[in-house]
C-alpha cells in the first residue's frame, strides 16, 4: 500500500516537472492581453451648430474618456448650420461628416437619398424619448436618427416691466403698449417658419404633398370664414404700428440687449441671453391672439426637433453610431439643457425639476397645443419671404393683396 502511494506521488511529481519544463518555452500569460494590442485608428468628423461647439467638444471628450483603450480616436468638430446640413451632406456624402446634428424637416430627404441608415436598436430609443421626437426622426414609421431636443418651436418673450398679463394675450395690444413706451415688439417676417403663425389657425393650409418634395398651399383662399386677404390686411395693420418691427433672430436678440426691443417671438435657444438682459423681468408665454377679420385668432407655430444622424457612408459606422448615441443620451441632453437651455427629447431629462422650472420651456409647452411639425418643401421660403417682406414695409407698391397672395402660392406650389 505504501509502495502504491509512493509511486503515485512520484508520477505526479514527474508530471509537474514536465509541465514546468514546457512552460519555459511559452509566452507570458498576459502577453496577449487586449490592452497590449495596437489600437485601431478611428477618425470621425462631427457637424454641429457653431454655438454648440463648446458643448459638443465637452461631449466628445467624455466619449473618448469612456471608450479609452478601445480605439485610437481622432474626432474633429466642424461648424455646420443645422438648417443647411442636408444640402452640405448631399453635396459630398463620402466626404461629409460621420455624425451630424440637423433639423427634423430634413429627415425624409436624407433618408430618401440613402444618407442615413435606419437605427438598429430602435426599441430603446423609442421608449426613452417623447413620441413627437420619434415621429420627427422617422420616415414611414422607420427610425432614421436619434432625437436630441424637442424644443424647436417658438413663443413670445416679453419684459414684465412693460406688459400686464392682459397685454400679452393680444399681439395688437402688445404693439400698442410698446409704442407708448417708445420700444418694439419683434418678429421675423423674412422667414416662412414664423409667418406660418398668422395662417396656421385660419383654415388656410400649407403642407407637403405625397411626393415628399412639392407643397400644397391655400393661403390665397377666397372662401371660408377667413380669407387670405384678411390675413394680409391683419399683417399690414400690425406693421403700421410704431411698436412693431420685423427682425431676424439675431437682430431681435441685439434689440433685447440694447433695450430697444421689449418683446419678441423666438425660441428657447435665446432663453439664457434674454434672462441675462432682463433679469427678474424676463417673461415668456404662448403666442397671443391677433386681430383678423373681425375676430381674435390664436397664433399658430411650427414645431420640430433637433436630431443626430449617422452618415451611411461613414468609414467607421459602428463608432459613429456609438458617438451619435452618446451625444443624444439622457446625461448629455441634461448637459445640453444646462449649458444651452435647449429642451430635451429624453423623457427622464425632460421631466427633471430644472427643465420643468424653465420659464421658456413652460411657454413652449403651452404653445405646443397650437403647433404642428414643420413638413414643407423647399420652395416655400423665398415666395413667403417676398410676400411678408412687402407686408412688413406696408405694401409700398400698393399692389393688389390678392394678386400678391396668388403669386406667392403659385411659387410655393411650383413643381
Amino acid at each position: 500500500m505504501k509502495r502504491k502511494c509512493f509511486l503515485s506521488l512520484l508520477a505526479a511529481g514527474v508530471l509537474f516537472w514536465l509541465a514546468g519544463c514546457g512552460a519555459k518555452d511559452e509566452p507570458p500569460a498576459d502577453a496577449d492581453k487586449e490592452s497590449d494590442k495596437p489600437k485601431s485608428a478611428v477618425e470621425l468628423t462631427v457637424w454641429g451648430a457653431q454655438e454648440d461647439e463648446e458643448l459638443l467638444r465637452q461631449i466628445i471628450d467624455s466619449f473618448q474618456s469612456h471608450y479609452a483603450g478601445e480605439a485610437d480616436f481622432r474626432i474633429t468638430f466642424e461648424a455646420q448650420g443645422e438648417s443647411g446640413c442636408k444640402d452640405a451632406l448631399l453635396a459630398d456624402l463620402e466626404g461629409g461628416a460621420d455624425v451630424l446634428t440637423f433639423a427634423d424637416d430634413q429627415t425624409a430627404a436624407l433618408a430618401a437619398a440613402g444618407a442615413l441608415e435606419p437605427i438598429e436598436d430602435d426599441a430603446s430609443v423609442r421608449s426613452s424619448n417623447i413620441p413627437a421626437s420619434i415621429e420627427a426622426a422617422s420616415v414611414n414609421g422607420e427610425l432614421y436618427a436619434y432625437p436630441l431636443t424637442a424644443d424647436n418651436g417658438y413663443f413670445m418673450y416679453y419684459n414684465k416691466e412693460y406688459f400686464s398679463k392682459d397685454d400679452i394675450k393680444s399681439f395688437n395690444r402688445m404693439t400698442e403698449a410698446a409704442a407708448l413706451a417708445g420700444r418694439k415688439v419683434s418678429m421675423d417676417w423674412s422667414s416662412a417658419w414664423y409667418v406660418y403663425a398668422f395662417f396656421g389657425n385660419t383654415g388656410l393650409e400649407v403642407g407637403l404633398n405625397e411626393d415628399g418634395l412639392t407643397n400644397y398651399c391655400t393661403w390665397n383662399g377666397t372662401d371660408g370664414p377667413v380669407k387670405g386677404t384678411d390675413v394680409a390686411e391683419a399683417m399690414l395693420s400690425i406693421a403700421d404700428s410704431y411698436g412693431f418691427v420685423s427682425q431676424t433672430d439675431e437682430e431681435f436678440l441685439a434689440g433685447v440687449q440694447d433695450g430697444t426691443v421689449i418683446a419678441g417671438v423666438s425660441g428657447v435657444w435665446n432663453a439664457m441671453a434674454v434672462e441675462e438682459a432682463w433679469g427678474k423681468n424676463a417673461g415668456a408665454a404662448k403666442l397671443p391672439v391677433y386681430d383678423c377679420a373681425g375676430q381674435e385668432i390664436q397664433m399658430a407655430s411650427f414645431s420640430g426637433c433637433k436630431l443626430v444622424g449617422v452618415n451611411a457612408y461613414s468609414k467607421h459606422p459602428k463608432w459613429a453610431d456609438r458617438l451619435a448615441q452618446w451625444i443624444s443620451n439622457e446625461e448629455n441632453q441634461t448637459l445640453r439643457f444646462s449649458l444651452r437651455g435647449q429642451g430635451p427629447s429624453n423623457i427622464n431629462a425632460a421631466n427633471s425639476e430644472k427643465v420643468q422650472a424653465s420659464f421658456a420651456i413652460a411657454a413652449l409647452l403651452d404653445q405646443s397645443q397650437f403647433s404642428q411639425l414643420q413638413r414643407v418643401g423647399g420652395k416655400i421660403w423665398e415666395p413667403v419671404a417676398e410676400f411678408a417682406g412687402n407686408m412688413a414695409q406696408g405694401n409700398p407698391s400698393g399692389a393688389s393683396l390678392q394678386a400678391q397672395l396668388d403669386h406667392m402660392v403659385e411659387e410655393v406650389t411650383a413643381r
